[in-house]
């Protein structure tokens, strides 16, 4: 159960989309292809997403007694909402660029929507837990990890992920706690994120490789090459963050194992401090 020094989840009310206007096409470091299309078709999915999560924690809201995780509830929809606003903004530019994004986030709304129809609350809720662990995984390896960062390229960019990254990391025990207090199974929680794996990163992929279908750049052979040989060196790739991810299924596990608490309080101090880089995109906090 959560404590109350794990409580203090800000809705932290952001803006960037003025920011995120000069961004150019490939905007990956050097100009990377590939690193550019991922990205693109992360904060594609990240909208309907953040919707789903919240709908899915939603409906158990009323269930939630205990103090500390009731507020965290409302902290979790807070952040989701300003995350999900925020990459349509990005996605907006993207597209006008030559992204498929709307195409992409359509196709994750309908998908999502078919989710709500057929899943019992109880399973999407539990898709939420699965995919919030995902997300968070590889937010705290883009906090603690440089190499991770530069993939980002363009700063605007990395300042949008870095700000989702350190709030997908503060609420990353939420969805699970409520999955707990209403009496999800252990065997629907393994059973969900086996299938979450090979849908999420099936899904990812096959988007990534349409869109680079769609940009000339794919068909110069060498830049293909080099870009293929970043990838495969880059850590989003690596064995330990594979490990990382396959931890969900452990007997036990809880998103909490892995401490982060240094790690966010270095990242709220460089971002939102006295000084902090995001000063400036801060609207307000609730």
């Amino acid at each position: 159960m959560p404590t109350d020094t794990a409580s203090m989840i800000q809705t932290r009310r952001m803006s960037f989309e003025q920011s995120l206007q000069d961004v150019p096409r490939h905007f990956g470091p050097d100009g990377d292809l590939i690193s550019s299309h991922i990205v693109a078709c992360l904060s594609a999915v990240f909208p309907d997403g953040e919707d789903f999560f919240v709908r899915s924690v939603r409906r158990f809201r009323g269930d939630v007694t205990e103090p500390v995780l009731k507020r965290q509830v409302g902290g979790f929809i807070g952040q989701e909402a300003v995350h999900g606003r925020e990459h349509r903004a990005f996605n907006r530019r993207l597209s006008d660029v030559g992204y498929p994004t709307r195409f992409l986030e359509r196709f994750t709304e309908r998908l999502l929507a078919i989710a709500d129809r057929v899943l019992p609350a109880k399973a999407c809720l539990a898709v939420t837990a699965a995919l919030e662990h995902y997300t968070a995984t590889l937010a705290e390896q883009l906090l603690r990890d440089e190499e991770t960062r530069a993939l980002m390229g363009h700063q605007k960019v990395r300042e949008l992920f870095l700000w989702h990254a350190l709030e997908e990391s503060e609420h990353k025990t939420v969805a699970f706690d409520v999955y707990r207090t209403v009496g999800g199974t252990e065997r629907m929680r393994r059973v969900v994120m086996n299938a979450i794996t090979v849908g999420f990163i099936g899904g990812v992929g096959l988007a990534v490789a349409l869109s680079l279908l769609g940009d000339r750049a794919t068909y110069n052979p060498r830049r293909l090459a080099v870009s293929l040989r970043r990838l495969w060196r880059s850590p989003i790739v690596s064995r330990e963050l594979w490990r990382e991810l396959r931890s969900y299924n452990e007997l036990e596990f809880h998103p909490s194992d892995r401490d982060a608490t240094e790690l966010l309080e270095t990242w709220r101090e460089e971002l939102f401090g006295a000084d902090g880089a995001l000063n400036d995109r801060m609207a307000g906090v609730a």
